[in-house]
């Protein structure tokens, strides 16, 4: 299992900092989610929420207790004596590698199970710690479980425009309800939650506004064919690594694409629709078996361009298939073969693209910084 995880925020109309924060974090053990409202908006609240999570995450990562966590940031942060309100509120969320869900929660909104594309009522038990109140929960979760948690402005989004008491939140649990149905992920809901906080507020914000999303889910993982070993010996083993992986198989180069239909005594067809002379993209393969068989070094080239800039062409080909696939899925083990392909030796190539094994680490960290789990095995 994996939580699949995502953060959305909208400023305070005319404020240039979000007094929301959000941080995510592990132990050895658990997932954590930490979301905090400061109080107010603009600056000062940015930097109460932002002392609220980073104390709240550092001491539970560290194998602080809650006690001990909600305790400290009871002294951190005092009430304000004007408005008699904590100067921050806190979520805290922990999900278990046994499947074991632990939410905390002092005034911030509560959160939402939806499971089976039901909002479910989760038992809440009140606990004094030091000067703060708190509710806590503790239940099993279950795989597609998606947990939902947001600031106030989210639930007041409306008020004073669309709606006289704003979203609220059993409206917000039916809209939650409608998104689980479509099967969206984590940041498909936060996106269009808040899209529609913002639609219901007739586009001014009247009050910072963040959604949380975790959502429980069978890992998606992918397995990379680049380049031809080194020692032909080793194609066997090779190819035994990439048929290991039981959800997606993908060969780069036409080499590796050659060996990989030897070895299963089968052929390459060639995609003729994507042949194109304006396009510097080369057109796809077919093999059985293999869900995207694509060129080498010029398709991984711009697989990096795309991923490093965060952006992908309105395009299909096998760059933007490749790169695609590389998000939508959680660990990518890359199988990089070592051998010297001839062609790469060619001074009119860019550097970078005779450099199969940089290119790929290259990726390999654009990845890493997205939450992506990778493994690089060489032949």
């Amino acid at each position: 299992m994996i939580v699949e995880r995502a953060f959305t925020s909208l400023n305070k109309h005319g404020e240039p900092l979000c007094g929301d924060r959000v941080l995510f974090g592990q132990t050895p053990t658990s997932f954590l989610a930490v979301l905090s409202d400061g109080l107010g908006s603009g600056v000062k609240a940015n930097i109460l929420a932002t002392i609220t999570t980073k104390v709240a995450m550092t001491m539970l990562e560290a194998g602080a207790t809650l006690e001990d966590v909600v305790n400290t940031i009871g002294r951190t942060l005092p009430e304000c004596k004007v408005r008699k309100l904590a100067y921050s509120t806190l979520t805290l969320i922990q999900i278990f590698q046994d499947g074991g869900i632990y939410v905390v929660e002092f005034d911030n909104p509560g959160f939402f199970l939806v499971r089976n594309g039901v909002v479910q009522a989760v038992e809440a038990r009140s606990r004094q710690i030091g000067t703060l109140s708190i509710k806590e929960y503790r239940w099993q979760g279950q795989e597609n479980d998606l947990l939902v948690a947001v600031t106030d402005g989210v639930i007041h989004a409306g008020i004073g425009a669309s709606l006289d008491f704003g979203w609220t939140a059993p409206k917000l649990g039916k809209y939650l309800e409608a998104l689980a149905k479509q099967n969206y992920s984590s940041a498909e809901i936060c996106e269009s939650v808040l899209r529609n906080a913002k639609k219901l507020s007739r586009g001014i914000m009247r009050d910072d506004a963040t959604v949380l999303a975790c959502k429980i889910r069978t890992k998606r993982t992918a397995t990379v064919a680049v380049g031809p070993p080194i020692d032909p010996n080793d194609d066997q083993i090779y190819l035994q690594k990439l048929l290991a992986e039981k959800q997606k198989r993908v060969v780069c180069g036409g080499t590796t694409a050659t060996i990989v239909a030897r070895e299963l005594s089968t052929e390459i067809s060639v995609d003729l629709a994507q042949i194109n002379e304006s396009d510097s993209i080369p057109p796809i393969g077919h093999i059985d078996g293999i869900n995207l068989v694509t060129e080498g070094l010029l398709t991984l080239s711009a697989v990096y361009e795309y991923l490093s800039q965060q952006q992908i062409p309105d395009e299909d080909n096998g760059a933007t298939r490749l790169a695609k696939l590389l998000l939508e899925v959680d660990q990518v083990n890359f199988l990089v073969g070592r051998a010297i392909n001839p062609a790469h030796q060619n001074p009119n190539l860019p550097v970078h693209l005779s450099l199969k094994q940089q290119l790929i680490t290259k990726i390999a960290k654009v990845l890493e910084a997205l939450g992506k789990i990778i493994i690089i095995e060489y032949f």
